[in-house]
């Protein structure tokens, strides 16, 4: 991993929105990106190279959930791209996730979402049948990914002491649902602010539209990065 940027979720549908979007901050200014899904399906292994080659720091968001040797054999090519961090859905079991570290080597750092912050604790009951409360089930998913020899995981700020307090001071703990106070929560549920994330004890924090969809970014990134920072 690297210094503790906030980062940006490039929500883009194509790498030529990307490049308009990263040309409006200064050559000199290292960012760290998340590309998701919409992008990488949209671009391929393109857009990561592209980006890398500006030096910044890169987390592929792709969630992968499938059979472990599917899982490790996606993670061989993936290590190739020199990307800094991937993730995997713990739900996907310690097997999976083991066969995931393999794949991957130990030089990339490895984390899994738990529960998504887009997910109330009645959603996940009803649509999951996971009867425990969303912060047990959270831990829960921690503590295996900690088991597996992952490097951490994708959480609410809300769970974050708890996972440290079940895992250690090190496990990662990387922080979506992030809102500057006064702005619109979207589709997710468990929100925080900058600020809140980095007493709560987050290492890393994910911020896409107040970012990306605002009139003036980089002002609007400084500020957030400001804030995380303390």
């Amino acid at each position: 991993m690297c210094v503790s940027y906030p980062v940006i979720a490039l929500d883009f549908p194509s790498l030529k929105e990307v490049k308009a979007f990263l040309h409006q901050f200064p050559k000199e200014e290292k960012l760290y990106v998340k590309v998701g899904m919409e992008l990488y399906y949209a671009e391929g292994p393109e857009v990561v190279r592209y980006i890398k080659s500006l030096g910044h720091f890169v987390f592929l968001d792709l969630k992968l959930h499938d059979i472990p040797n599917t899982v490790k054999s996606a993670l061989s090519v993936i290590k190739d791209l020199g990307v800094d961090l991937v993730n995997v859905h713990a739900a996907g079991g310690v097997d999976m996730m083991k066969a995931a570290r393999e794949g991957l080597g130990p030089d990339i750092a490895l984390i899994a979402v738990t529960q998504l912050t887009s997910t109330a604790e009645e959603q996940m009951q009803a649509d999951q049948n996971i009867q425990t409360t969303l912060s047990e089930s959270v831990v829960h998913y921690a503590k295996k990914a900690a088991e597996a020899g992952l490097d951490g995981v994708v959480c609410s700020a809300y769970e974050v002491e708890d996972i440290k307090n079940h895992t250690s001071k090190a496990f990662i703990c990387l922080t979506p649902g992030i809102r500057p106070s006064g702005s619109n929560s979207g589709d997710q549920k468990r929100i925080v602010t900058p600020r809140q994330a980095r007493e709560w004890g987050s290492d890393y924090i994910v911020v896409g539209r107040p970012i990306t969809q605002n009139d003036a970014p980089v002002k609007a990134y400084q500020a957030i990065k400001t804030e995380w920072l303390g």
